[in-house]
C-alpha cells in the first residue's frame, strides 16, 4: 500500500492516511482472491515474509494486473487494502481456533479502511488497536526490541525456528 501510495503520488506521499484514497475506490475481489494463491499463503503458521517477497517487484506485477482488469489508482490501493486485510483474516483462519481479540499496531492501526477491510473479514472478533489497552502503536519496533532485550537479557532464545528456518533456538544479539 506504501509503495503504491509513494509511486502514485510521484513520492509526495508515503502512505494512504487514514485509508482515504483506497475508501474512494473498489476493490476487485477476482484480483484479490488470484493474489491469495500465492504459494506463501498456502504455508500454515507461524510465517514471516516482507519486503524481500512482497516488494516493489510484486507491487509493480500487482498493478499491471490491475490496469488489465480496467482498476484505476483508486481501485487498485482499495484492492491492495482489501487484500492486506485478506491475507491476515486468512492467517487467522488457517490456526486452530480464531482468536477473541485482534490488536493492531503501527501505521495500519491508524487505517480505517484497512479496519474496516478486516473487520468484514473477521466478523465475530473485535479489532482494536494497541492503543486501546494502553500500549502505543507507534512504539512496535521498540517495544519489540525490548522483548528481544529482555528474552536476551534472561538467556531466553529469541527465534522461532519454525519461523526463522534457523536450525536450532539461539540467544539474540549482545550485552556490553
Amino acid at each position: 500500500i506504501d509503495w503504491a501510495v509513494h509511486v502514485f503520488s510521484q513520492g509526495d506521499l508515503t502512505y494512504d492516511h487514514d485509508g482515504r484514497w483506497a475508501a474512494t475506490g473498489q476493490p476487485c475481489d477476482r484480483l484479490i482472491n488470484q493474489w491469495l494463491e500465492h504459494s506463501f499463503f498456502q504455508q500454515p503458521p507461524p510465517k514471516s515474509t516482507g519486503r524481500e517477497l512482497f516488494g516493489a517487484d510484486y507491487g509493480q506485477r500487482c498493478w499491471q494486473e490491475a490496469q488489465q482488469h480496467g482498476l484505476d489508482q483508486a481501485d487498485f490501493l482499495a484492492t491492495l487494502t482489501a487484500f492486506t486485510a485478506a491475507t491476515i483474516a486468512h492467517g487467522y483462519h488457517q490456526l486452530p481456533r480464531l482468536p477473541d481479540e485482534v490488536l493492531l499496531c503501527g501505521g495500519g492501526s491508524r487505517n480505517g479502511y484497512l479496519r474496516s477491510q478486516l473487520q468484514v473479514r473477521l466478523p465475530d472478533i473485535s479489532i482494536r488497536s494497541t492503543d486501546d489497552v494502553g500500549l502505543d502503536s507507534s512504539f512496535k519496533e521498540a517495544t519489540a526490541f525490548a522483548v528481544l532485550g529482555y528474552w536476551r537479557w534472561h538467556k531466553h532464545p529469541g527465534n522461532l525456528c519454525a519461523v526463522t528456518g534457523a536450525h536450532h533456538p539461539c540467544l539474540l544479539g549482545q550485552i556490553h
